[in-house]
């Protein structure tokens, strides 16, 4: 979220253009005089547009939660220009995570030393994102005087697809000397505020695809919940405030520290993740809360594992008490341990209550009892699901302070009996869902499988050799025909890709093409998994099979997934890609891992199916069967129930090559109005189209490269949905 600081727009106005008489380095123009106002006269070749500051990152010292990175020898004390020294090809970066805003580029001061010439290069950073490395040629100079020149950047050059950034460094493209170079008055400046165009294609000049949408077939209801996100109450508050934008539906409080939250004090352990660290968080009345405020669906992860944190202070391996260690958190507990010593090895787990105090399903169903009765008072159902604790198989490694045995077939199935039991006897209307599983080993094999031989698979074999996801599920039916309790409602996975760095911000092209081909794992039988899995994955028809032959009736979750890549325009179309998938397949509820930043790819691919107008536009109830999509494009197709309204979703997988999409809804009805909007990476959204949409039973529509399409259609004789 850009903060908008009217003193520093003051302050900065001057930077931008030429004093009248070549001011020093601490010349401002009068307060509240315009930049418009203290231009001078244009006088050559590197002269550019008054400019009006958006952010300062720099201004005699840092600025605005502006961060000093890099690798130079530098001196930054406040009150005075930056000194560095840029020799043996030196660095210097300034950093603010969560940055967002349209900018219309980069303005700084820089005075180097006597007698030397260019050197100075400048470039914007994001993790797995390369920008241009622009070279600072005098076509980017103004003097300044005193030895100042005053330097402008347009974010055109730095960052030609509009991708969110997070750094801005300064570097060198030829050795220099080791003199002080001098750096001041760094700043973003306004972008236009002109409305974004979309780049026009010609569909008559393109190749063509044919896609038809097939209205007479069934079609398939969609759940709303499947556009939800996992609470994160670690992100800083600006970062928190994106969770709202992207239309989501529900939010799941879930995570590996779930497994230890300790809801009577509002604390959990951080496990392998950080330090095995005992930390305060937000309570799950404040999390429920924010749900009921923005209206969205809750589910609430319910610790299964036997220990719960105890305090916001102790931790599990304290050098005081277990020695010197791998590592410690040096920036916040320095006597908290990894838990492994200085070779590496892990340290055997002392007792438990160390950090903990052990529960029982009885401590949760006191949990599902206050929430409950928190229902009566406020009229209203604030827990729509309780999930059975977080991918179970990696408790020893995760959390193998308080559970340092593998997980077993026969532990997981009775600990969801005992739980389930519980919370079905405090709320026997809950929707219940498990087990929360990881990935692909999750699904196949116990961790007594995993750490001992996956190629033995000593516990599944001794469980008839079938795979841990089926036999739990044949297991919880078996016990509810016995006692008539229904243990599970809802059948709820984890997916994440397997391939080289696509779980990451990578976004090389090669990295970028393997993580949309990954999506693939979600649905395709003949997709074989580019991972160490080497297999069809098939997750969503597998899990429909594994419900219809071991505990029919069951809902579909998939309570984690993150595809990488979110600030890349690869990322947001796969995060597009999921989200059709899991309506054509019928999932009832989605979670994403967490959730995207403020005007990244990736939220605007939620924004395709949750508001692409910006007026609430929306993908509709019904998923219609689509004909024609290939490895290259993807289209996904929605009805209203009167069957009038259409919302397509089409998806450009090539990143150089446009097509024109041929889309025939002849069967659905005819076209008599329609709207269209694109998205092909930045920051700045969906923009509309203003060409026809169509006549009678068919339409074309141009797809730029890597892009999301929609199209928002009314049809006359519509034809009634077939269910």
């Amino acid at each position: 979220m850009r903060i908008e600081m009217k003193r520093l727009e003051l302050v900065f106005a001057g930077i931008a253009v030429l004093s009248a008489h070549g001011c020093a380095r601490d010349s401002r123009t009068a307060p509240g005089a315009s930049a418009a106002s203290a231009a001078p006269a244009a006088t050559g070749p590197s002269e550019h547009a008054p400019l009006t500051i958006a952010e300062a990152m720099f201004d005699g010292g840092l600025t605005n939660g502006w961060q000093d990175w890099g690798w130079s020898a530098r001196e930054i004390a406040t009150g005075g220009p930056a000194r560095v020294r840029f020799d043996n090809w030196g660095g210097w970066t300034l950093a603010k995570t969560g940055l967002t805003g349209n900018y219309g580029g980069v303005v700084f001061r820089v005075k180097a030393p006597a007698g030397e010439a260019d050197f100075l290069q400048v470039r914007l950073e994001s993790d797995g994102v390369k920008f241009p490395r622009i070279n600072i040629s005098p076509k980017y100079h103004k003097d300044v005087g005193d030895g100042w020149i005053e330097v402008f950047v347009p974010m055109s050059e730095l960052d030609p697809d509009g991708l969110p950034f997070e750094r801005f460094t300064f570097h060198v493209f030829r050795l220099t000397s080791s003199d002080w170079v001098y750096i001041d008055h760094v700043a973003l400046t306004n972008g236009s505020s002109e409305p974004r165009q979309a780049k026009t294609y010609d569909p008559g000049a393109l190749s063509r695809v044919q896609l038809i949408v097939d209205c007479g077939s069934k079609a398939t209801a969609i759940a709303p919940t499947v556009y939800g996100i996992n609470y994160y109450p670690q992100n800083p508050p600006e970062r928190q405030a994106a969770q709202w934008l992207l239309g989501s539906t529900a939010r799941r409080w879930g995570g590996n520290t779930m497994s230890t939250y300790n809801w009577e004090a509002s604390v959990y352990n951080t496990g392998e993740d950080w330090f095995y660290e005992n930390i305060e968080t937000p309570s799950y009345a404040e999390y429920l809360k924010g749900d009921a405020a923005h209206e969205v669906a809750s589910a609430i992860t319910v610790p299964m594992i036997g220990w719960v944190a105890k305090d916001k202070d102790s931790v599990s391996f304290p050098v005081s008490v277990f020695g010197p260690q791998a590592a410690t958190d040096a920036q916040w507990r320095s006597d908290a341990g990894n838990g492994k010593d200085k070779s590496g090895k892990p340290i055997a787990p002392g007792a438990p209550p160390r950090a903990y105090v052990k529960t029982d399903p009885a401590f949760v169903k006191r949990w599902v009892e206050a929430i409950r009765q928190g229902d009566a008072k406020s009229g209203k159902r604030s827990v729509q699901m309780y999930i059975l604790d977080n991918e179970p198989t990696l408790w020893n490694l995760k959390h193998r302070d308080v559970h340092p045995d593998p997980l077993t077939y026969d532990e997981i199935v009775k600990l969801t009996i005992d739980y389930a039991t519980a919370i079905r006897t405090a709320d026997p209307d809950a929707l219940i869902a498990g087990p929360a599983e990881w990935g692909w080993t999750g699904y196949m094999d116990s961790a007594k499988d995993s750490t001992g031989s996956t190629f033995l698979h000593p516990d599944r074999r001794a469980h008839g050799d079938v795979p841990l996801v089926a036999y739990y599920l044949k297991a919880l039916a078996e016990q509810e025909a016995k006692t008539g309790t229904r243990l599970l409602d809802v059948f709820d996975l984890h997916a994440y890709p397997q391939g080289k760095d696509v779980y990451s911000d990578r976004a090389d092209p090669k990295t970028a093409a393997l993580r949309l081909r990954q999506t693939r794992m979600l649905w395709d039988d003949s997709y074989v998994d580019e991972s160490w899995i080497k297999e069809p994955v098939k997750l969503l028809p597998r899990m429909r099979d594994w419900i219809d032959q071991n505990y029919p009736g069951r809902a579909m979750s998939i309570g984690e997934w993150n595809f990488g890549g979110e600030k890349h325009i690869s990322g947001g179309l796969a995060v597009a890609e999921a989200l059709g998938r899991f309506g054509q397949f019928g999932v009832t509820w989605a979670f994403y891992w967490t959730y995207p930043p403020e005007n990244s790819p990736a939220l605007w691919a939620f924004r395709a199916y949750r508001n692409f107008d910006g007026k609430g536009g929306r993908f509709l109830d019904w998923s219609q069967p689509t004909k024609g999509t290939n490895d290259t494009v993807s289209l996904f197709a929605s009805r209203d129930e009167s069957g009038e309204h259409m919302v397509l979703v089409a998806l450009n997988l090539s990143p150089e090559t446009a097509f024109t999409a041929q889309v025939d809804v002849t069967s659905c009805g005819k076209i008599a109005t329609g709207s269209a909007y694109s998205y092909a990476g930045g920051s700045a959204g969906f923009a509309a189209d203003p060409r026809p949409a169509g006549t009678g039973g068919s339409l074309l529509r141009a797809l730029p490269p890597y892009s999301i399409t929609v199209m928002d259609l009314r049809l006359d004789d519509a034809r009634r949905i077939a269910k």
